[in-house]
Formats: C-alpha cells, structure tokens, sequence
C-alpha cells in the first residue's frame, strides 16, 4: 500500500482528528482528499498490532506472488541464464527448460515474502517521516531494503538454481551437497558481491519506477488503479530496470556458473 491508496474504501480513522475530517467531507478536490485520508491514517500505524498486521499480510501476499510469477515465467528465465553462460557462439539447449523449478520454488517462497515483508513496512514509515517531495526516495531505500534483507537466501536459490539450469546437476538437494562438498559453505554465495550489484540497483529502481508512475497516474485519472493498469505499470518498470541492469545480470550469471563444464556449452 502506498499513500494514494491507502483508504480506497474513503473511510476516516476514528482516531484521526475532527479537522482531517472535516477537510475530507468539505473538499472536492479528490488529490486533496487523496493526501488528507493518508493523513488520517498514519495515524493509525503507529499501533503496533497494525504494523505487525501489514508485516503479516506482505509476507503472505509476497510469497504467493514470488511462487506464481517464478513459475510461469521459469522457462524463459532458464533460457535468458543459459544464453549469458554461454560464450562465442556456445549452443543453447532447449530441453529441460523446468530444470530444477522444484528446488527454486523453495528457495523463492522465503525469498519474496522476506522482500515483500520488509519493502512495505519500510515504504510506510519512510513516506510518514520523509516529506512529500521525498516520496521517489522512500520507495527507492525500501526497494533496496527488501533487497538487502532477501538476499541471504535469494542468493544460494541463484546458485543452485542457475547451475541446474544450466546442466551441472540433476536435482536441487544433489546440487546443494555438491558445491558445500567441492567449495565449501561459500561456494553457495558465489557471486554474491555481484548479485547485490545488480539486484539491489534493479529492486531499487523497479519498485521506485513503479510506485511513482502509480501515484502519477492516479492523480492523472482521479480515480484507483484497477488489476490491468497495475500490471502494465510492473511490467513497464521491470522492462525499463531490466534493460539497464542487464549487463550486471550477464556478470552475475557467469561468476554464479563459473565451476561449470557443461556439455553444449563454452563457459569461461
């Protein structure tokens, strides 16, 4: 939730004084009353339970969403992972493109509830502190936050994921047992100083993108975003990010591969 839609159903909190309420009932400019409902509550947040309640709800609705969207779109991402591995001219092999979806499914349910747990706590209190002119900058310190706090298993989840990907081993536990046996602990960190470099920056961006051409576009519109709109808008802010952080991807992949010798592909 961000301030423009914070009170879709226009209801004032009961502990928000009569003169945010007033203000709400007598103004007709509905991006004034779009500011003063946020008003109203944030007040309500500072109850504890209500910040334990949005930690809640974000956790369940992140971990859902990361499943859902790791799963529909597996197939291109182990496409996009085997093009970056492979080097002048190395084939790309098209079969098993689910190679090692169960295993990431488990990585990616505590990653994304993780992300989405920490991200929107975050955004609420950064937009109730910052001033409004500084909303961008909220949404992009959580973004990186998220990020941040993620991470830790994220990052394992890349590794084993991308090396089954890409053909090194056959299931997800094997993998696991495979690269702790030959590299230690730390091989499941390979690369992480470069998956911060370009998954911080791409989180970051992608969630401040998003949350800034929202609130702009609801003011256009006057009026809530309905499922569609907040799709297009997502999927214009991932391809924009995407786009510029592409290169920190290629780099990403290949320090994450790098013990690969892997037939039908040339990796250095």
């Amino acid at each position: 939730m961000d301030r423009t839609i914070v009170s879709r159903n226009g209801d004032c909190s009961q502990t928000a004084s009569d003169a945010v309420a007033l203000t709400r009932i007598s103004d007709p400019d509905p991006i004034k009353k779009q500011i003063n409902a946020f008003s109203a509550i944030s007040v309500k947040q500072d109850d504890p339970s209500r910040f334990l309640s949005l930690f809640y709800e974000s956790v369940i609705a992140g971990g859902t969403a990361g499943v859902i969207v790791e799963a529909a779109l597996y197939p291109i991402d182990t496409i996009k992972t085997r093009l970056q591995a492979a080097h002048d001219g190395g084939k790309i092999i098209l079969k098993g493109l689910y190679s090692g979806l169960g295993g990431n499914l488990v990585g990616v349910l505590p990653a994304s509830a993780i992300f989405i747990g920490v991200y929107e706590p975050a955004k609420q209190k950064l937009l109730k502190l910052l001033p409004e002119n500084l909303s961008a900058f909220a949404h992009l310190t959580a973004g990186a936050l998220g990020g941040a706090s993620s991470s830790i298993v994220r990052v394992p989840t890349e590794v084993v994921k991308q090396r089954m990907q890409t053909g090194q081993f056959s299931s997800a536990s094997d993998a696991v047992c495979q690269i702790v046996a030959k590299e230690g602990f730390r091989g499941l960190y390979t690369g992480f100083g470069s998956f911060l470099l370009r998954d911080l920056p791409f989180d970051a961006v992608q969630f401040c993108v998003y949350e800034q051409l929202r609130i702009g576009y609801k003011l256009a519109a006057r009026r809530d975003l309905n499922g569609p709109e907040n799709a297009m808008l997502g999927a214009f802010a991932g391809a924009v990010t995407g786009a510029l952080t592409t290169p920190f991807d290629v780099i990403k992949t290949r320090l994450m591969v790098q013990e690969a010798n892997i037939k039908g592909f040339r990796i250095a």
